[in-house]
């Protein structure tokens, strides 16, 4: 049968994004909810959580998914005002800088509980009802193009990073006989509030990447929105790097002055 434009739509459907306050996952958040996604965010801030739920019209609901007694409360809370969820994007996650001679365990504990534990705590929860409903469901994970390349003073971060990838294709294989699709998607610089923080642009950022230009939470959210539709109904366990290109240049990049593709300093 041919493909139609209601293969993207998603009402009917509905969605959980984690760290849905600000950044990517507000941007999936909204886009989840344009085509037509009952969604609810989970947010530890409780401004930020509130501020986005009011603006998407999503239900917003002040969860630390890195507390099981948390995940499990606002699940059942998300099911008794929403329905059951059969979406759900693990999106929350954070960084700081720490050279891998400082980084001491209760800083690389925080990084994993904060970027890979809830992965799995949340794909489990929601997991676990589609199973016994007997309902298929789609599961997003953003991961980063840290996961697949080194990265200086964020050991941790990456190598959480890259846990959620391997997990994305052990879950995906597990779950593909429900019909419970896992994929991930792996950003690289995106033009968010956290970034921005971080001092992560310089004046040659449009050199480093291939498209000339850092990336749109938009274009991220619309990543997300296609691998949770039906449109993706063929594709689990994969990574999408939507990144302008960054993880095919392999560190190829534009010199500033030429324009020349160059590897490594000139």
């Amino acid at each position: 049968m041919a493909i139609s434009p209601s293969d993207i739509q998603l009402t009917g459907r509905v969605a959980v994004v984690t760290g849905g306050g600000a950044g990517i996952g507000r941007g999936i958040a909204a886009g989840l909810a344009a085509f037509g996604a009952s969604v609810a965010i989970w947010e530890r801030d409780a401004d930020s959580c509130a501020s986005a739920a009011e603006s998407i019209g999503a239900l917003g609901i002040v969860t630390d998914v890195r507390d099981t007694g948390q995940v499990d409360a606002a699940l059942q809370r998300t099911a008794d005002e929403l329905g059951p969820v059969s979406i759900l994007v693990n999106n929350a996650g954070g960084t700081f800088s720490s050279s891998l001679l400082e980084t001491s365990e209760n800083g690389w504990d925080a990084l994993y509980k904060a970027n890979l534990r809830h992965v799995l705590l949340c794909t489990q929860r929601v997991a676990r009802q589609l199973v016994a409903a007997g309902v298929p469901g789609s599961v997003v994970n953003l991961t980063s193009i840290e996961g697949v390349r080194a990265a200086p003073g964020y050991a941790a971060y990456a190598a959480a990073k890259a846990g959620v990838i391997n997990y994305t294709k052990t879950a995906a294989f597990e779950l593909a006989p429900h019909g419970i699709r896992v994929n991930a998607l792996a950003p690289d610089i995106t033009l968010t509030e956290g970034l921005a923080n971080l001092g992560a642009f310089g004046p040659d950022i449009a050199n480093v990447i291939p498209l000339g230009r850092a990336g749109t939470v938009d274009e991220i959210a619309a990543a997300a929105v296609f691998l949770a539709s039906d449109m993706a109904s063929y594709i689990t366990g994969e990574t999408i790097h939507v990144d302008g290109g960054t993880h095919a240049a392999g560190g190829w990049y534009r010199h500033p002055r030429t324009g020349r593709p160059q590897l490594g300093p000139g």
